[in-house]
């Protein structure tokens, strides 16, 4: 196949061709332009004599842009094969038809003026700006003022309004720059949601979104939390926030966790959001003091995560196989066996965390006896252990034994086992059983009081009447 030469118009007018593109056009056998709609630069081919094809004719014939490419890739391929081609379009660094054709064929690209080059020129400064093509709109992070070019149609326009409406308020300042020809380009200020109620919309249109002040701002992102905790712990920061360490946010990471948890259980999603958030300041916080003393930074916690999730999903990112659930996680702890070099059960039993709250570590333990083999297959059977360990329990309360803790940690494992078995959560159902004491109580407290009595003038047997009556009132 003959060369394929790939050279930048620019963004329209003829003052933006640069010599080397010109040089490379005049030298050309065969010209093929994206297109010639709107572009001064074109024109310019024309007065000099030189002759051109376009692919209009496949913006016309497309129905969307994904079959563009496709389309204008395979057409240009075809030409090569008869002739080398110069392929010329305004912006060869990001136009979409082109990274198409490279990943079929290698092709040779000139450098040119950008896109976004007169965009820049016109608005009011702007530092780190990040620029993206309208139909790839893909919005991440909203730090940096966002450039969005080759808005050019009403249709685009209001999908990438529904982008932004996801980070932005719609009455957020935007500079759009209409429809224009001219090598100066001048731009409206309008709210976020006018953008798509123009009346002329192009490939020459434009949309700049200012960056804003912390203070200003009604949505935030990621990186407005980290910078938000770099404010607080830095030297003229909050004195309570600079004095923490790892050690002494230990306590408030398990506290969030059940605050979220217990947010989940109320299915108040908003309140899920907020107790989310908490969570996710102490991943920050534990970053930023990681920092500070040089034991860990952000990227390692991301490093670390996203390494595990690769490697344990070999089914998506590697070549095993898993067809259900209960498969992947099978293979989820073969993986981490792996990984850590168990050689042994008793290994994988020991690496449960003694920092986990009891009873889920007592599930987790059975649960890896339960991956060879040792377990019961019916809760009955477990049951049957419960009732064992509870008259053992009555033992030693019977003879004032030195063994009761030890026989009430039995009861407990047992108990676990039971509802494991069962399909039940443990520390779920403790903590419903719990709730429900608690309202059964209350209750019975009302009762006594409405009766005109109190606590300290009843017996244990008359308090029983009244919770008898207690759980017809609050049943299971």
């Amino acid at each position: 196949m003959n060369r394929i030469t790939v050279v930048s118009l620019g963004p329209g007018p003829r003052e933006y061709l640069t010599l080397g593109a010109l040089d490379a056009l005049k030298r050309a056998e065969k010209i093929i332009l994206r297109t010639a709609l709107r572009c001064d630069a074109a024109d310019y081919l024309k007065e000099i004599g030189l002759t051109f094809e376009t692919l209009d004719h496949l913006h016309e014939a497309c129905e969307d842009f994904d079959e563009l490419k496709a389309r204008a890739a395979a057409y240009l391929l075809a030409e090569a094969e008869k002739s080398p081609v110069c392929y010329a379009v305004f912006d060869a660094s990001a136009d979409e038809t082109v990274a198409a054709l490279r990943e079929k064929e290698n092709v040779e690209l000139l450098a040119g003026v950008p896109l976004s080059a007169p965009f820049l020129a016109a608005a009011p400064q702007q530092e780190k700006i990040e620029i993206q093509a309208a139909s790839g709109l893909e919005i991440t992070s909203i730090q940096n003022p966002l450039l969005i070019l080759e808005c050019d149609s009403r249709m685009l326009m209001g999908e990438c309004k529904l982008q932004l409406l996801d980070w932005y308020d719609p009455d957020r300042e935007a500079y759009f720059f209409p429809p224009s020809d001219a090598p100066v380009r001048a731009y409206l200020r309008m709210p976020l949601a006018e953008l798509d109620r123009q009346p002329r919309y192009d490939h020459t249109c434009a949309v700049l979104i200012p960056p804003q002040k912390l203070t200003e701002k009604k949505r935030f992102d990621f990186y407005d939390l980290v910078r938000v905790m770099g404010i607080l712990r830095a030297e003229n920061g909050c004195p309570w926030d600079k004095e923490q360490t790892h050690e002494t946010l230990r306590k408030y990471l398990i506290e969030e966790a059940y605050e979220t948890a217990a947010a989940i259980d109320e299915g108040d999603w908003d309140h899920v959001a907020d107790e989310l958030g908490d969570v996710l300041l102490q991943v920050v916080f534990q970053a930023n003091i990681g920092r500070q003393y040089g034991t860990l930074e952000l990227s390692d916690i991301t490093t670390h995560i996203c390494r595990k999730m690769i490697d344990r999903h070999r089914h998506i990112f590697g070549t095993d196989t898993c067809e259900t659930a209960e498969d992947v996680l099978k293979n989820w702890e073969k993986i981490k066996k792996e990984e850590r070099g168990y050689q042994t059960q008793t290994e994988v039993l020991r690496g449960v965390p003694v920092s986990l709250p009891p009873l889920m570590r007592a599930s987790k333990v059975q649960k890896k006896a339960r991956d060879v083999g040792f377990d019961w297959s019916d809760p009955r059977d477990a049951l049957d252990k419960v009732r064992e360990e509870a008259d053992e329990v009555r033992q030693e309360l019977d003879t004032n034994g030195d063994g009761l803790e030890m026989e009430l940690g039995d009861l407990f494992f047992a108990c676990v086992n039971a509802a494991r078995l069962s399909g039940v959560d443990a520390e779920g159902a403790l903590q419903k059983a719990t709730e429900k004491f608690i309202s059964r109580f209350s209750a019975m407290e009302n009762a006594i009081l409405q009766a005109g009595k109190r606590f300290q003038d009843l017996t244990i047997s008359e308090m029983d009447v009244y919770w008898e009556s207690s759980k017809k009132r609050v049943p299971k």
